[in-house]
């Protein structure tokens, strides 16, 4: 997290949390962030936005300066942009599948949204395309185009030579992030997770991590949070739906101020997104989770396979031995089901031959509903068959919810202390 708050950030979280807070659990750091005042948050997020006004401005005169320019153009760059007007900032890899001119579609609806004079809006972006995507780059030529020859020029600006200290102050002073990949496409999206610790508020497709973090009260969903390939009617009309989601939620809420000039309800908005979201998707917690829920454990695991001379693990190579020796022969036998007090009740054969019961799980298995859990009812060994080489006799019940022909049995290894199906991984499905 420190890599990419801003002093400013810094600040008002230690102000709220205290200076170590990253150092150890963040559970209530998000309640102390829900105390601090509209006013203290709101002079936070001006701060940050004049910010990155002053660099921008810094940066696109030394470009133009560098690039030989007039002098009236270096010097326009020294004023472009206003401290008190909202920030959109757009800035990753140019690569079609971003669709990083889905706001671009309809570009006079886009000048309209930013040169509006009473709401204006001020765009920032930035970004590279592989040397070898020669897609990729005739996007950014669009946009270079769309600043160059159109009226918003003032009001929108295309940052060259992209790279990790453009991006720290593009997350540290953007009002709004935006993200438009085409969906199952994204396979993360951390640019949006830096601007959490900022006040910053993501406005971005439900995939990658927005679509786990994405709440009413955070920030704002484009699309349906479904699958429609390349289609370019669904582009369109995603076009459409992010122009109004900005024109009727995202710019108005900004703008709507209260008799002290805070805009409560973008206020409340980014409180609620520091608070909820910068905890949980930050690094800090997810190394403490990967030690605490995986590294330690295995670590315990390994010292106790190892103990006396790796007595343990012997018997666990034992018992692999055992499964791959024998596995091919296990079958199914003959299998029923009934209903009873409102249950059905299977009873299912399995003919272990020369396998342990000990050895392995029988269990049920249900797809999940609905894109839920699957469902898994491990079977009870009622009796062994007699004249039947390892026979045995497995029950168990089920509620009458859910078709008997959802249910499939099927065995599967079983050891405690191995992780099956990472140390196993046979399976044996009922015909």
């Amino acid at each position: 997290m420190p890599s990419w708050d801003s002093a400013a950030a810094d600040d008002l979280w230690t102000e709220a949390c205290g200076k170590d807070r990253w150092l150890g659990t963040t559970e209530d750091l998000g309640q102390e962030i829900r105390r601090v005042s509209d006013a203290r948050l709101w002079q936070f997020r001006m701060a940050a936005r004049k910010s990155l006004v002053d660099y921008t401005r810094q940066r696109l005169a030394h470009h133009f300066a560098a690039s030989g320019a007039p002098p009236e153009t270096v010097e326009e760059a020294a004023h472009l942009f206003d401290p008190d007007v909202l920030i959109l900032g757009f800035a990753r890899r140019f690569a079609t599948y971003k669709r990083p001119n889905l706001l671009l579609h309809d570009p006079e609806r886009l000048l309209r949204l930013l040169t509006n004079p009473q709401r204006p809006v001020q765009l920032v972006l930035a970004g590279k395309a592989h040397p070898a995507d020669a897609q990729g780059q005739a996007l950014i030529q669009q946009w270079i185009h769309f600043v160059r020859t159109t009226q918003a020029r003032r009001h929108a600006i295309f940052l060259s030579d992209y790279d990790m200290l453009l991006t720290e102050h593009l997350v540290q002073g953007v009002d709004v992030w935006l993200n438009t990949p085409r969906r199952p496409w994204e396979a993360c999206g951390t640019s949006g997770m830096k601007v959490l610790v900022n006040g910053g508020i993501n406005l971005s497709v439900l995939d990658g991590w927005w679509a786990e973090a994405c709440a009413p009260e955070v920030g704002w969903a484009l699309g349906d949070g479904r699958e429609h390939g390349e289609d370019p009617a669904w582009d369109a009309a995603e076009a459409a739906a992010l122009y109004d989601l900005l024109e009727r939620e995202v710019i108005p809420e900004f703008y709507t101020r209260d008799d002290k000039g805070i805009p409560t309800a973008w206020v409340a908005r980014m409180r609620e997104s520091m608070a909820r979201l910068t905890p949980r998707f930050s690094a800090n917690r997810t190394v403490r989770e990967y030690t605490g829920q995986h590294y330690l454990p295995a670590a315990a695991a390994y010292r106790a396979r190892a103990a006396d001379k790796g007595a343990i693990g012997m018997k666990m190579a034992a018992w692999r031995r055992d499964l791959e020796h024998n596995w091919a022969a296990l079958r199914f036998g003959e299998a029923k089901v009934e209903t009873r007090d409102g249950q059905c009740v299977f009873e299912i054969e399995v003919l272990l031959n020369g396998l342990d019961p000990d050895a392995v799980r029988v269990e049920l298995y249900a797809d999940g509903v609905h894109g839920g859990s699957p469902e898994r009812q491990e079977m009870k060994l009622v009796r062994q068959l007699d004249g039947a080489p390892g026979g045995c006799l497995y029950s168990a019940a089920v509620s009458t919810t859910r078709p008997p022909g959802d249910y499939t049995a099927r065995v599967i290894p079983h050891r405690d202390g191995v992780a099956v199906p990472l140390e196993a991984a046979q399976i044996q499905w009922q015909r």
